[in-house]
């Protein structure tokens, strides 16, 4: 996935510190909120991984079926309970990305691929030289039109106090802050995919 270092160390700090913001999610809520929050938080360690600038530190090439393997797992537990809400077949997307991309990374994968890094800025290596150009323009359609979206979902509307009154400042925050997190999660998953 990599290109510039800056723009790996950028997404790597995003994504590594939205995991984390998930994982302290997982310490209150209903028992669907904490696995959703676990499942994201899973998602933002495994971006921020993949994020790694591949000058600084390159991943071995078995990382690439591990990857693969854990998030595989992932998708197939979300389809099951994607069966009772419609929200985790974005988490079903997510994992079968990850998996697409660590497939897509995997050394020898592709032209432009060095050590399981994509390595940009090679003469010759096109966008789509690790992937399916085809799939990864469909993963990349549906991610922007997710960050359209998640992003309008964040825009302030003036809310009118009920009749006991505002709700308090803690309980108004908690699902915008969820909402940034998987806002900032689709453009990193945009960001990757744009790169393979």
């Amino acid at each position: 996935m990599h290109g510039p270092a800056l723009a790996g160390w950028l997404l790597m700090v995003l994504c590594g510190v939205t995991g984390a913001y998930c994982l302290l999610r997982t310490r209150s809520g209903t028992a669907e909120e904490r696995r959703t929050a676990r499942a994201e938080g899973l998602m933002g360690f495994g971006m921020a991984a993949m994020a790694v600038p591949a000058a600084v530190f390159t991943l071995p090439g078995w990382t690439w079926a591990v990857y693969a393997v854990l998030f595989g797992g992932a998708a197939l537990r979300v389809l099951v309970a994607a069966r009772y809400r419609a929200h985790h077949l974005h988490h079903l997307v997510g994992s079968l990305a990850m998996v697409y991309m660590a497939v897509a990374m995997a050394p020898g994968a592709g032209r432009g691929v060095s050590g399981g890094h994509m390595d940009h800025g090679v003469a010759g290596s096109s966008a789509s030289a690790g992937g399916i150009p085809l799939l990864t323009g469909v993963l990349l359609a549906y991610y922007a039109l997710y960050v359209l979206r998640s992003a309008g979902r964040l825009v302030p509307v003036t809310a009118v106090a009920g009749p006991g009154g505002a709700a308090g400042p803690g309980r108004e925050s908690r699902p915008e802050l969820a909402l940034a997190c998987r806002l900032t999660m689709g453009i990193g998953m945009f960001a990757m995919l744009l790169t393979l």
